[in-house]
């Protein structure tokens, strides 16, 4: 299994040379599909996701398509996962995400599309890959909207803890004082990454790929 968890996309070379390790061919080579489910209950400005599409764009692949499994049938949108070498999940509200995951069977059925596919997570696309989400809902560090969500169990493909946006000054509970008081309820790892961050992971193999900073509790 191939993933690449990160807080705020592919935002440096770094991680844009992961990525192209974890993919195995030129980008040109390759086919991505962007599900921005996560996005959809988030208000305001969509910059960054916008940023996050641009990014990708930019890396020349020889398509982008955009998939939101709540909005589509399944016989619509999974072809065209089925199609992709490369399956990008935004960021934005983790229960929502993890809702429409369970909702859809895609969380069922991703462990056998991972043989032969890239995850790449944008802060909740890589908050749901853990065995649990509740970092999302832990008040000293996230407390994020449940949007009436009760289940905090997450996809289980990795067994570490991603808490993106570590110091960012948008994400003021991000801070390493509140992970280490949520780290005193688990045993895992918690990597806490910021927006240049990531961690990649290759079969069984995890480690750090930065151009900035991150922090690993447990």
């Amino acid at each position: 299994m191939k993933l690449l968890l990160t807080s705020a996309g592919i935002a440096n070379p770094s991680l844009v040379s992961a990525l192209l390790k974890l993919v195995g061919k030129p980008f040109k080579q390759a086919g991505l599909v962007f599900i921005p489910t996560a996005s959809n209950v988030e208000e305001g400005d969509k910059g960054w996701l916008i940023d996050d599409l641009v990014n990708l764009k930019q890396l020349d692949f020889a398509s982008v398509d955009i998939v939101d499994i709540s909005a589509l049938p399944k016989e619509i949108w999974l072809p065209r996962i089925k199609e992709a070498d490369v399956l990008v999940f935004s960021g934005g509200n983790t229960f929502h995400l993890m809702s429409w995951l369970r909702k859809s069977g895609l969380d069922i059925m991703l462990p056998e599309l991972l043989k032969n596919k890239v995850y790449v997570g944008i802060s909740a696309g890589s908050m749901v890959v853990s065995k649990s989400i509740f970092l999302t809902s832990d008040k000293p560090i996230f407390d994020e909207n449940r949007l009436g969500v009760t289940d905090d169990t997450g996809l289980g493909l990795v067994d570490f803890y991603i808490r993106p946006h570590f110091n960012s000054p948008y994400f003021p509970k991000a801070k390493e004082e509140a992970i280490v008081e949520a780290a005193k309820k688990v045993s895992e790892p918690i990597f806490a990454l910021d927006d240049n961050s990531a961690v990649l992971v290759n079969e069984n193999k995890a480690e750090i790929v930065s151009e900035g900073e991150w922090k690993k509790f447990n």
